[in-house]
């Protein structure tokens, strides 16, 4: 096989791009391969509220069918290894794939197997997370049976899909546990392997007087390594110390530490820390020029959220058409990307910024405020801009 273009992952980012390429030129009908071998396509962003009780599920998961762009070719099988010296993708099944150039957007990999003793007991003894779809309904079910004792909620070090997502969790549960009647019972713990609750001054300041209102106590550079289950304890590493300490649970919110999938860390493609080495502002590899990558999987150095997708979709596709049409590669991403900071049932903070770690505000207003209409942007509206517009490349 062998297509002028090949898309490595079928999530946002490879989706985005294909829809877009196709709507700017139709003319690449059967051009453009997408190789995905899952089955349903999932809006994350939205699991934060399912976790809380305040989404169903259900409307977060669509099949990969009906999202392939009208003339893209879906291969419907893994990629396992990457040869850019001579323009070729490995697949499971044994086959090759070549190409012209080559988009890798194959998001990111979590990797539960490094906390010791997690695996096996989520949805068990109070432990939860939001980060998966089969794993998002065991955090609501833990805080509808939670009766009082610690709430642990985690954050490694690494970077992470939807960095605000750890804090929101909590943020929502003491919400959900003062409702319930229990919150004086309750002591939260938010532990985080950052040294700050963000990294952005102007929003970090916002959250940390609602970490100071509702009573929650920060521990910060310290990471999970180890939960012990059956006698609810988290056993945490101080980052700087490397001394140990251990926080008794009754619900314990897990995220685990996540890195660049191994078939790229494993490549030509990867930088030292093992993500699709690319040009900050271009998008285009540093040393394959037919290479591109975006989203979670790139080295590019802002948060990997899909709002940062939507602005570097645009980049990348006329970036990449320079190219195939020996054009000068000039488009720039200056690093924007977006967390909505849920802060409560009805309450956000939309945080914007960019590579420069300023804020970069979309709205007339003071976005480091929380706000009711910026949760229902989040709940109601953000959602149709993803399926509508930008799986469907309009954005």
């Amino acid at each position: 096989m062998r297509y002028p273009i090949v898309i490595v992952g079928g999530g946002t980012a490879g989706i985005s791009t294909a829809a877009r390429l196709l709507r700017e030129h139709p003319k690449w009908k059967g051009q453009v391969a997408i190789i995905e071998p899952a089955e349903k396509h999932y809006y994350q962003p939205l699991w934060t509220l399912v976790g809380a009780g305040a989404a169903p599920r259900e409307v977060t998961v669509r099949d990969e069918s009906t999202l392939i762009p009208q003339g893209a070719v879906w291969v419907r099988d893994k990629a396992v290894a990457f040869h850019p010296e001579r323009s070729e993708v490995e697949l499971a099944s044994g086959a090759v794939v070549g190409y012209d150039a080559l988009v890798v957007a194959m998001g990111i990999q979590m990797d539960w197997h490094k906390i010791k003793g997690l695996e096996g007991h989520i949805g068990q003894n109070g432990i939860c997370s939001n980060y998966t779809y089969d794993y998002v309904q065991t955090t609501w079910h833990a805080l509808k049976n939670f009766r009082g004792g610690n709430a642990v909620f985690t954050m490694p070090e690494t970077p992470i899909k939807c960095g605000g997502a750890p804090q929101k969790i909590a943020y929502l549960a003491d919400d959900y546990l003062r409702k319930k009647g229990v919150r004086s019972k309750a002591q939260i713990h938010y532990v985080t392997g950052t040294a700050s609750i963000f990294s952005v001054k102007k929003y970090a300041d916002a959250l940390m007087k609602v970490v100071e209102r509702k009573g929650i106590q920060p521990h910060f550079k310290h990471r999970l390594v180890e939960v012990k289950p059956d006698d609810r304890i988290a056993v945490f590493e101080n980052l700087d110390t490397r001394q140990t300490m251990e926080l008794e649970f009754e619900l314990l919110h897990v995220v685990p530490p996540m890195s660049a999938p191994d078939v790229i860390k494993t490549s030509p493609l990867a930088n030292d820390a093992g993500w699709v080495d690319v040009d900050k502002f271009t998008l285009q590899h540093v040393r394959f020029p037919n290479v591109f990558s975006l989203g979670d999987c790139s080295s590019l150095p802002t948060s990997k959220t899909g709002a940062a997708i939507r602005k570097q979709v645009p980049v990348l596709v006329h970036n990449l058409t320079a190219y195939l049409h020996d054009k000068p590669v000039e488009a720039e991403y200056h690093g924007y990307t977006s967390c909505p900071l849920v802060t409560g049932y009805g309450r956000l903070i939309l945080a914007e910024f960019d590579y420069s770690q300023e804020p970069d505000e979309t709205f007339p207003f003071d976005q480091g405020q929380e706000r009711f209409s910026m949760y229902v942007l989040k709940k109601a509206f953000l959602p149709v801009l993803y399926w509508d517009g930008m799986l469907k490349g309009l954005m």
